[in-house]
């Protein structure tokens, strides 16, 4: 099994960010269960905007796109911004829009048989919030999800502290980690035995 991990934070790499770190954990609990996995920051590649497989003129995605379609597992790693994704997460969702329309050869999107899952990080409350809207995008374009399917950490509300900053993950984190690498690795290898029926 393979997982992917799209990195959506507004920083490029190198600089620090919470994303990425919640997905490097993600990740290590995906390996666990002998699914091999690559983190991308997407941020770090030029996405262009738009809702078409390929928008030309040095387009990132479509390479992206051939990540995604390799994996049986996508992790959405999104902050909080404004009390919603980051602009790069809707833009990742925007482009896998464009999956809606490409099918295998029984009807079916490429991207069923599929499982998403989400991490999100953010210094207030509204995890809950970015997390409904990422699984109602990833299920409109195919994906699967699992019960248990988000991870998350928001501090307290007016500070400051960043989750790339604390000394330990905390365990409520690390336990609701497992069990999503845990259920998302079960239901892929469920779909991945059993198919879902031609469209």
């Amino acid at each position: 099994m393979r997982a992917l991990a799209l990195v959506c934070t507004l920083n490029a790499s190198p600089a620090p960010s919470s994303s990425h770190r919640l997905a490097e954990q993600v990740m290590a609990q995906f390996a666990r269960h002998d699914v091999r996995g690559e983190i991308v920051r997407v941020a770090d590649h030029d996405v262009r905007p738009g809702i078409g497989v390929d928008m030309g003129d040095g387009d990132a995605w479509p390479a992206l796109r051939e990540k995604v379609l390799a994996a049986d597992i996508l992790l959405i790693a999104t902050p909080i911004w404004l009390g919603h994704p980051s602009s790069v997460c809707q833009r990742v969702l925007e482009r896998l829009n464009a999956e809606s329309s490409e099918t295998d050869d029984a009807g079916r999107p490429h991207t069923y048989g599929k499982v998403a899952t989400v991490a999100v990080v953010g210094n207030e409350d509204g995890a809950h919030k970015v997390s409904a809207d990422v699984f109602q995008g990833l299920n409109d374009v195919g994906f699967s999800l699992a019960p248990g399917a988000v991870t998350y950490w928001v501090g307290e509300a007016m500070q400051g502290t960043d989750y790339q900053e604390l000394d330990e993950t905390p365990e409520a984190v690390a336990s609701t980690t497992a069990a999503l690498a845990a259920n998302a690795t079960h239901l892929a290898r469920l779909l991945s035995d059993r198919p879902y029926p031609a469209s």
